[in-house]
């Protein structure tokens, strides 16, 4: 059976749209979050994977470039990745890595502590489901990779809410 998701929206949380507290920053990091309506009927975790990996959207460098015919997901060629190549994983380690992540050590502004709060860890809490991209191979790479200092991708999926959140906190 054929499942395919609906692309709703892609919010873009781009540090540099904040102040920091001390001043210096971390411009360079961003959340970029692609959300989708998830498919009639009662498709499997893995089969909506499966789904999320096939749609357009996920062909994405994450450069600014945009989507790709080419298939190209963040440093990696979109075809070698697959449903297994996801961990499940839970609330605490999701939240965890995006929230080390953000700060490393330096606070947040109020106004991108609240942002990161309603778009991230909100539907983390609430995600039915919880995915974490893990380990590639090296021969996965694509010849632009590796463009991003830390990449951290996390799948949400919310079936109370019937959406699917692909999310991908990075720095360049």
């Amino acid at each position: 059976m054929h499942h395919s998701l609906t692309h709703w929206d892609s919010p873009f949380i781009n540090f540099k749209d904040f102040e920091f507290p001390d001043g210096r920053g971390h411009g360079f990091r961003w959340v970029h979050i692609k959300r989708f309506h998830l498919p009639a009927g009662t498709p499997t975790d893995r089969e909506l994977l499966a789904a999320l990996i096939a749609h357009p959207e996920f062909r994405d460098t994450y450069d600014g470039a945009g989507v790709w015919l080419e298939p190209r997901h963040g440093q990696w060629w979109s075809d070698r990745i697959t449903p297994s190549a996801y961990t499940a994983i839970d609330e605490s380690i999701a939240t965890g890595a995006i929230h080390t992540w953000a700060t490393d050590g330096v606070p947040l502004s109020p106004g991108l502590d609240m942002r990161l709060r309603e778009a991230v860890y909100e539907p983390i809490r609430q995600a039915t489901s919880l995915y974490a991209l893990g380990a590639l191979p090296e021969d996965a790479r694509h010849d632009y990779g590796p463009i991003h200092i830390e990449f951290h991708e996390l799948i949400l999926i919310d079936r109370r809410l019937g959406t699917l959140a692909l999310l991908v906190a990075g720095d360049d």
